[in-house]
C-alpha cells in the first residue's frame, strides 16, 4: 500500500513539474472587445505586460509573430517589461521594443519594475538612463502622468505613475480621491479614456477617475491557478487568492483587462496559468 502511495506521489509531483515547466515557457493570445459611442472607428491594440526580460525563442521570434499575425494598429505595453536587476540586461526588452517601434506607434507607461530604476539610483546607477534613451533612440517616448490623442479613433490614451507606496506588501495603501486627478487631470467626457495602470488594485479608483478602460497586469495571474476553480494563488504583494488576478473586471460602465502578463521574477514559475497576450478590439457603437 505504501509502494502505490509513493508511486502516486511521485507521478503527481512528475507531472506537476512538467505542467510548470510547459505554462512558464508558452503564452496564450486572448482577445477582448470594447464599443463605445466615442470611439470613431474599428481599431486594434495589442497589449504587453510583464515581459520582466522573458524570451519566447530566439530574440522573442515567437512572441513578435503572435503580435504580428493580430495585425494591430498600435501596441500598448503597460509596465514591467524589463526586471530591476543589476545583474539582469534589459536588452530583451529592448530588442523587442525596437522591433515593434520600426511597424507600429508603441503607447508605454511604466510598472513597478521601471519606476524602482529611477527611484533607487544608489542601487541601480545609471540603468534608468540607459533603458531611456534606449527607448527614445527606438522613437518611443513613455507616457508618464500624461496622455496621447488618437482624434482619428476618439481615443484618449493615459499613462499612470503611482507612488511605489502604492505597491507595498500585504496591505494595500489608500488612495485619496484626489490623487488620480493631481497626476492626471480630468479624464475627458467626448472621448473613449484608455488608462495603462500598472497595478490594478485601484481599479475602482481608476473607473473613478473617468477610465473607460483600464489595462493593467503587475500579479502575473496569480503565479499558480487553482485547476476548476480558476483564482490565482498569490500576488506580488504577498495576497493569496487576490480579487484581481487576471481577466475582464467591470465597475459600473467602467472595464479593466487585466493581462497575466508574460514573463515572471521573484517566483520564476507558472503553474496552469501560461502567460497571456491580449488583443483589444476597439469598436464604435452603431444604432441597431
Amino acid at each position: 500500500m505504501l509502494d502505490i502511495l509513493i508511486t502516486i506521489i511521485v507521478i503527481a509531483a512528475l507531472a506537476l513539474a512538467w505542467i510548470m515547466l510547459y505554462d512558464s515557457n508558452r503564452f496564450v493570445v486572448r482577445t477582448h472587445t470594447v464599443t463605445d459611442r466615442r470611439i470613431k472607428k474599428p481599431c486594434r491594440a495589442v497589449l504587453l505586460t510583464d515581459l520582466h526580460n522573458k524570451q519566447y525563442g530566439k530574440k522573442n521570434e515567437r512572441l513578435l509573430a503572435a503580435i504580428r499575425a493580430a495585425q494591430p494598429d498600435f501596441i500598448l505595453a503597460a509596465g514591467d517589461l524589463l526586471t530591476a536587476n543589476t545583474k539582469e540586461s534589459f536588452e530583451p526588452a529592448l530588442h523587442l521594443m525596437r522591433s515593434l517601434a520600426g511597424d507600429y506607434p508603441v503607447y508605454y507607461a511604466y510598472g513597478n519594475h521601471e519606476q524602482r530604476l529611477a527611484a533607487a539610483r544608489d542601487v541601480y546607477g545609471d540603468m534608468a538612463e540607459r533603458y531611456e534613451a534606449g527607448l527614445g533612440s527606438a522613437g518611443i517616448e513613455p507616457v508618464v502622468n500624461g496622455h496621447c490623442n488618437l482624434p482619428e479613433q476618439g481615443i484618449v490614451l493615459y499613462g499612470v505613475e503611482i507612488d511605489m507606496e502604492y505597491f507595498k506588501k500585504l496591505r494595500p495603501e489608500a488612495m485619496d480621491p484626489g490623487y488620480l486627478p493631481g497626476l492626471l487631470g480630468q479624464a475627458p467626457k467626448d472621448a473613449y479614456t484608455v488608462l495603462l495602470a500598472h497595478n490594478p488594485d485601484y481599479f475602482p479608483q481608476y473607473a473613478a477617475w473617468g477610465a473607460a478602460l483600464t489595462l493593467s497586469g503587475h500579479v502575473h495571474g496569480g503565479v499558480a491557478r487553482v485547476p476548476f476553480w480558476g483564482k490565482g494563488f498569490i500576488a506580488p504583494t504577498w495576497r493569496i487568492f487576490p480579487k484581481y488576478d487576471g481577466g475582464v473586471f467591470r465597475e459600473g460602465d467602467a472595464v479593466m483587462v487585466l493581462s497575466r502578463g508574460l514573463g515572471s521574477h521573484t517566483i520564476p514559475v507558472r503553474l496552469f496559468n501560461p502567460g497571456e497576450l491580449w488583443v483589444i478590439e476597439f469598436r464604435p457603437l452603431t444604432e441597431p
